[in-house]
């Protein structure tokens, strides 16, 4: 078993000796001094004591995707942010390049990194958009019920005189209405979404994470690695006056090829940025006299070349303010002229330029030298020649701007929150075709109060340089303010907003403190992934709330009609044992709903549950079928003359094949906003199921049970009249929903 070590300054005998061991971490205490250098893990938090060009990578901390600088003595003392104090190392960050001394002075959970650990295991899970969603449907189904069934009973139980027949026949009436098939029709939907989104890259770690994904309206995202290729490349390369210059080019080129020392990010995508051929023709035709390697102090690094047997050049590149610290001239439209007051403003209105556009700008300068023999030194970077800056960027993904087209067309409004500096987070929205807006930086956050910052968070689209407490701020109050929040991120200073969001949406590389907040993993860390787990999302909302309307529409129009026939009858119009029988068969009708096929306008923006929508749903189409229910009830009973207690059987059978059909038929109805079989058609298996249904109802006063169900067998007259009642019900329903659609809308 691999165990990680520090090198740590301890004392080893009673006269106070002191040795550099290597020790476990977990043996590290604060005050331990401790000894950095590049590939070293950063074991502790830490404040520098001395520094040698210490560059340490804390993009997992703050999203940052360069390495930064860090020193003994801070060079902004007045830093509020730790994260972006430059004499401090935090867990979890690791050592690039260059070596140092540190004081330990936060250990385990006790280091900034644990203490995020802390907070999200410690944090109780609030019930998410759907949990709530779902909960709150069910109690108005539930409470529909309980007020229901004693209302059915007091009316029999006066009306017939016979308490017990009446308690039955209201129990019955209560397991009707009862929504029984909801958690069987959430979890096979829900799963069978997890199935589909695991063929498109996208693992469910949380079943109802799905159905968010659908209702999500706003995702919060962070920049490096989601909008952008998580990598640095070279983005231009300009003589002093901003004109793309190749000789600009090669002498970098050189630079970063000829030096030994470890190469950064940045050389390394200089010297990617030179075609292969160009490349071999510059190191065959430049041969290597020397180098003065990087420091901290001068913040360059120069290489010595020479052609053939001519004389020697000396290549810099660095800090444009080191370089031009030991400049004394400027190549410029191809004349070499004196650094001058005007020359310098000019490249400050260039560098500038590039900076606004959130590229991190190196400069070159070279200088001839008489070839000789033995070292160069620092002294020679003296008198040099400005040629011109090279410019780097972390470039958005190709897939990026389409992506975030589609999710804008999905009415989600995408939202960036990043560590990284608001300068470069602004360049990359404006080239993904993200209109940043105002930008909102950590340190202004620090000041605002819940409201302000809920207030400015709705209209903002770009927050820069923030801690990992800034994300979850953000997201919780965004949530606050009724919008269902995603956030994707895959850092350490990701996971308490991961913890916070409706959807925690991770990738498979994550750390593994942020794979354990989220509720979904993109094995492909790309927008593009996400937009169709949203899209199937809404595929699954989509079919759990046509069971939902189903249900509740069906059950109040049940529940008028057998109120209006109880008021009036002188016998129960349907048995308790009929009630049961048919509220299992239009159950086995639904469960092929997970299956079903959804009108592309039901996934066009984001849907969620309302309890409030429900209820005037069922008021507008519960009614419908008690009209029909009605006609029904004066068929059998004057047409077919089953109007006394001798002939309830043959009024009850009546109803309940009507009853079954029409509650059948609703599935089709109600599942789409089109005209049912004509421009929406079910998925085969609803289609097939509901078929059988209907047909079994339709059997059974004719098969051999119908005596043990008390059932009998119906006139073939009465079909006809069937057929009508139905056709009937079907039209009025369309037109019921074409007006209910432009009124109200259409889930």
């Amino acid at each position: 078993m691999v165990s990680n070590t520090a090198t740590v300054l301890r004392v080893v005998n009673e006269q106070g000796e002191s040795r550099w061991l290597e020790l476990p971490i977990d043996q590290l205490v604060p005050g331990d001094i401790i000894r950095l250098s590049a590939g070293d893990m950063i074991p502790a938090d830490l404040r520098i004591l001395q520094a040698r060009d210490l560059f340490v990578a804390q993009a997992s901390l703050t999203g940052e995707s360069l390495p930064v600088e860090k020193v003994a003595r801070s060079r902004d003392p007045l830093q509020q942010n730790p994260l972006e104090c430059d004499t401090l190392c935090f867990m979890g960050t690791n050592v690039v390049s260059g070596s140092a001394q540190a004081i330990v002075f936060a250990t385990g959970g006790h280091t900034w990194f644990g203490q995020l650990a802390g907070r999200v295991s410690e944090q109780e899970s609030e019930p998410n958009a759907f949990q709530k969603g779902i909960s709150r449907v069910s109690m108005l189904l539930i409470r529909f019920m309980l007020v229901m069934a004693p209302v059915v009973l007091l009316i029999n139980g006066y009306t017939k005189g016979d308490w017990w027949e009446a308690a039955l026949f209201a129990l019955s009436v209560a397991v009707g209405l009862t929504p029984e098939m909801l958690p069987m029709i959430v979890t096979s939907t829900l799963a069978r979404g997890a199935v589909k989104l695991s063929k498109q890259k996208v693992i469910v770690k949380h079943l109802d994470a799905i159905q968010n994904f659908g209702a999500m309206d706003i995702l919060c995202t962070d920049k490096t690695g989601t909008l952008t290729q998580d990598k640095i490349v070279l983005e231009n390369h300009t003589d002093v006056s901003g004109k793309v210059s190749e000789r600009v080019l090669h002498a970098a080129w050189l630079n970063s090829h000829y030096q030994t020392g470890l190469k950064n990010l940045l050389d390394t995508a200089v010297l990617e940025g030179v075609e292969l051929e160009a490349a071999r023709g510059l190191a065959a035709r430049w041969q290597k006299v020397d180098e003065i390697p990087f420091d901290f102090e001068r913040r360059r690094m120069s290489v010595v070349v020479k052609e053939q047997d001519d004389a020697h050049q000396l290549i810099c590149k660095g800090a444009l303010q080191e370089i031009l610290n030991v400049s004394t001239q400027v190549r410029y439209n191809g004349d070499i002229v004196p650094l001058d007051d005007t020359m310098l403003r000019r490249i400050r209105r260039v560098t500038d330029t590039l900076n606004r556009q959130g590229l991190r700008v190196v400069a070159v300068a070279t200088k001839y030298l008489p070839a000789r023999e033995g070292d160069y030194q620092r002294a020679d970077e003296s008198d040099l020649i400005l040629e011109g800056y090279i410019a780097f960027l972390d470039p958005p993904k190709e897939t990026t701007a389409p992506a975030l087209k589609a999710l804008k067309a999905s009415g989600i409004t995408v939202k960036i929150l990043t560590g990284d500096s608001e300068l470069v987070a602004a360049k990359v929205c404006h080239e993904v075709g993200l209109d940043a807006g105002e930008v909102v930086i950590g340190s202004q956050i620090e000041a605002m109060s819940d409201d302000e910052l809920a207030a400015l968070a709705k209209r903002t689209t770009l927050f820069a340089r923030l801690a990992p407490l800034h994300k979850e701020r953000i997201v919780t109050l965004l949530k606050r303010e009724g919008h269902v929040v995603g956030f994707m991120g895959d850092g350490i200073n990701d996971a308490p907003a991961l913890r916070a969001a409706d959807i925690g949406i991770s990738v498979d590389g994550a750390v593994d403190i942020a794979r354990e907040a989220a509720d979904i993993i993109l094995l492909e860390k790309s927008l593009m992934v996400l937009e169709e787990g949203v899209i199937e999302g809404r595929r699954t909302f989509a079919n759990m709330l046509k069971y939902i309307k189903m249900t509740a529409s069906s059950n109040f129009g049940n529940v008028f009609s057998v109120l209006v026939a109880s008021a009036f009858l002188p016998f129960l119009p349907m048995l308790p044992l009929h009630l049961l029988i048919q509220n299992l068969l239009y159950d086995v009708s639904q469960v092929a709903i997970p299956f079903d096929n959804v009108d592309d306008e039901q996934i066009r923006k984001p849907q969620r549950w309302n309890p409030a929508d429900l209820g005037r749903f069922m008021v507008f189409f519960g009614p419908i079928s008690s009209i029909f229910d009605i006609l029904t009830f004066g068929l059998m009973w004057w047409v077919f003359h089953a109007n006394t207690v001798e002939m309830q059987t043959l009024f009850q059978s009546g109803w309940f094949i009507e009853g079954l059909l029409s509650q059948t038929l609703i599935v089709h109805m109600i599942r789409t906003r089109r005209i049912p079989f004509v421009q929406s058609r079910a998925a085969w298996p609803l289609f097939a199921m509901t078929l059988v249904v209907m047909a079994v109802g339709i059997a059974l006063p004719f098969s051999p049970l119908a005596g043990y169900l008390q059932l009998q067998a119906l006139p073939l007259s009465y079909f006809p009249w069937l057929v009508a009642i139905l056709a009937g019900y079907m039209v009025l329903t369309q037109t019921v929903k074409g007006f209910y659609s432009r009124r109200y809308g259409w889930q």
